[in-house]
């Protein structure tokens, strides 16, 4: 498994000139500060560019944005949750259109040996798989939510542990995702965190129960 550290990773952006809005501190800074690459794109060496778009009102506060153009893995969410993370934090100019879209391609990148070694075709298999493994996890979300209001079927239950199996959700993935929630609550984004957190209660795991109580309520 690759490793993570943050210099394996860079940023590329649509240059913004002095009548558009600037990130405060730069936003190369604040990608390197605050970036968490997600773990399945890490993983299998996914890499490449993700398009947001988003609307600033006049206090530089986030108000809408999307992916326009994604990879169809969680490094979709990662940019998109990056832009939602500056929200305040941009400078806006007085003449700005507040209903114009700002444009923001980011380029993320992996450095690593063991990426070096992987194929084109090994990593567009990866990223066909995220999308179905994605639905299957859903089914997952989906019976313990059903299963804390009551309305779910015990007798499914053993279905739904072998497929948490075949995901590979197990208890060192879920402890990964409560660390990915911590870093997140240390940037402020308790949003983000609580999405972590709530993913890993959804699991059936009560690991993250404590955090949940802590911060999401």
């Amino acid at each position: 498994m690759i490793k993570f550290i943050t210099s394996i990773f860079f940023f590329t952006s649509v240059a913004l000139n002095a009548q558009e809005p600037q990130l405060k501190g730069g936003l190369s800074a604040y990608l390197r500060e605050n970036t968490i690459y997600p773990a399945y794109s890490l993983q299998n060496c996914i890499q490449g560019t993700v398009s947001v778009a988003f609307k600033l009102n006049g206090k530089g506060e986030v108000y809408y944005a999307t992916v326009t153009r994604g990879i169809g893995t969680d490094l979709d969410d990662e940019a998109l949750r990056l832009i939602k993370l500056s929200s305040g934090k941009w400078e806006v100019p007085q003449n700005h259109d507040t209903t114009s879209l700002v444009l923001m391609p980011m380029s993320f990148t992996l450095r690593d040996s063991d990426c070096n070694q992987k194929s084109k075709g090994a990593i567009a298999t990866a990223i066909q798989a995220y999308t179905a493994n994605e639905e299957l996890r859903n089914v997952i979300l989906t019976y313990y939510r059903n299963k804390e209001k009551g309305s779910a079927d015990p007798a499914d239950e053993a279905k739904i542990i072998r497929l948490k199996g075949d995901l590979g959700i197990d208890d060192e993935y879920l402890q990964s995702r409560i660390e990915t929630g911590l870093k997140k609550v240390n940037q402020g984004d308790h949003s983000g965190a609580c999405e972590d957190f709530l993913f890993v209660k959804y699991m059936g795991s009560n690991k993250a129960d404590g955090l949940i109580a802590k911060h999401c309520n």
